[in-house]
């Protein structure tokens, strides 16, 4: 019941954020086109603009798993899917609403919500494609992820090309640069020098930091 009101707010505030961004005062507008009444809203949206803007985060990571559940994704190249992943979710925002977004959460006091919600997509994203990896991998692959996604948003709203297509173009740059890192990664790994140099940190890494960062960062399950 409670995220159907969430729902009607936030569907009802999209058409102000443009002039009034993800305000107080968007909220307000909208909590009375929406008749709910303002102490429900408060208690819904507690801080305020802030939260409406991370409910819009959210939709559109519901929005973008869904459709990659209906892609045909194991029959792309693995650094395609990651792209197709990305890309999807690009394509299931309004560039405005995310540029204002982006301006709120700029502001020290809620960069933190920010890059909570740029893990959460990449957490998303992993998921989506099908992502076991345990220990280190499981932080190193949304950390890099998020560094990847964070960059594309930037360029994607300064984007004027016909249907985003220099954005899409850098997306793979930044694809293809990672994955150059994982292949050199994996030739140390394979080299007998390499496996000595690295077994002992590795082991430490995943026996002592690992699960601590798993537990504390979003999107990962508990269980």
């Amino acid at each position: 019941m409670t995220d159907d009101i969430k729902d009607r707010v936030l569907e009802a505030a999209l058409i102000h954020v443009p002039f009034d961004g993800w305000s107080d005062r968007t909220l307000r507008a909208a909590a009375a086109e929406a008749g709910v009444d303002a102490a429900l809203v408060r208690a819904l949206f507690p801080r305020g603009g802030v939260d409406l803007a991370l409910a819009y985060h959210a939709r559109g990571d519901a929005e973008m798993g869904v459709r990659l559940a209906a892609a045909d994704l194991p029959a792309q190249r693995y650094r395609d899917r990651i792209a197709t992943a990305v890309r999807t979710r690009l394509e299931v925002a309004d560039q405005e609403l995310v540029r204002r977004g982006t301006t709120l959460f700029s502001l020290p006091q809620h960069a933190a919500n920010g890059a909570k919600a740029i893990w959460g997509t990449a957490d998303k994203i992993w998921t989506a494609l099908g992502d076991t990896s345990t220990d280190v991998n499981w932080y190193t692959k949304r950390a890099t992820l998020s560094a990847v996604y964070g960059a594309t948003v930037l360029y994607w709203l300064g984007d004027t090309s016909p249907k985003h297509q220099a954005t899409w173009e850098f997306l793979d740059r930044r694809i293809d640069g990672v994955m150059q890192v994982e292949k050199l990664k994996s030739a140390v790994r394979e080299n007998p020098l390499g496996k000595a140099l690295t077994a002992g940190p590795v082991k430490i890494m995943e026996r002592i930091r690992a699960p601590r960062l798993r537990d504390d960062l979003p999107g990962r399950r508990q269980g």
